[in-house]
């Protein structure tokens, strides 16, 4: 089969899925592919590219649900879940690339484009929306970094030293139901931009 750069990028996540970002290397990903090593360089330059292609390739298949009609609440939970559900189908890739990529949401990804117009909607003003997309790229991919890299987890378990770090029974706190933080995260999300907004139409409706 020809070598392309669509098969390198399915390759290589293939590998990160089942390894770690950190153990790609170009000859282990010439050896999944039966190449030589030096052919894949006439289609990527670098460890580096062959990252950046799969996190586009992955970003591409975001998908979600569109609820034109549901309150604008409604709809950035529905797609926030869903980026999270996203992320944990290929947790190593995201949370390298939350870390390491900072262009790895880019204008004209699905996920970006569904957020402004749900900000749209909700009825921030046009010259805030990029700074209020950009917010709460942030306060999701940041969760969603701690959830995948066990950073979450382990802060949780960190206790006051006047508080035992066991139950009653002696078992170790189990750490927290991340299903319940992502959706505390979301309420308090929404209600930060449900205050800001109705601030905005008050200082508004005052002039």
């Amino acid at each position: 089969m020809p070598l392309t750069e669509a098969g390198i990028y399915a390759a290589a996540l293939r590998l990160i899925d089942t390894d770690e970002v950190e153990t790609l290397t170009m000859r282990k990903l010439a050896t999944v592919l039966d190449a030589n090593p030096m052919s894949l360089y006439h289609h990527v330059p670098n460890k580096e590219a062959v990252l950046r292609g799969v996190a586009r390739m992955v970003g591409t298949q975001f998908r979600t649900v569109t609820l034109e009609n549901a309150p604008w609440q409604e709809r950035i939970r529905l797609l926030a879940t869903d980026f999270r559900t996203l992320a944990h189908r290929h947790p190593k890739l995201m949370a390298y690339s939350f870390s390491h990529q900072p262009d790895f949401i880019q204008r004209e990804d699905p996920f970006l484009a569904a957020l402004t117009a749900i900000l749209g909607a909700a009825g921030v003003p046009l010259p805030e929306i990029p700074e209020t997309a950009a917010l709460v790229c942030a306060v999701v991919t940041g969760v969603l970094t701690a959830e995948l890299n066990g950073a979450l987890h382990q802060w949780a378990n960190l206790k006051p030293p006047t508080l035992s770090t066991a139950d009653e029974d002696g078992h170790a706190n189990p750490g927290p139901d991340e299903d319940r933080v992502f959706r505390l995260v979301l309420d308090t999300l929404i209600t930060g931009l449900e205050s800001r907004l109705a601030a905005d139409g008050d200082s508004h409706a005052s002039h």
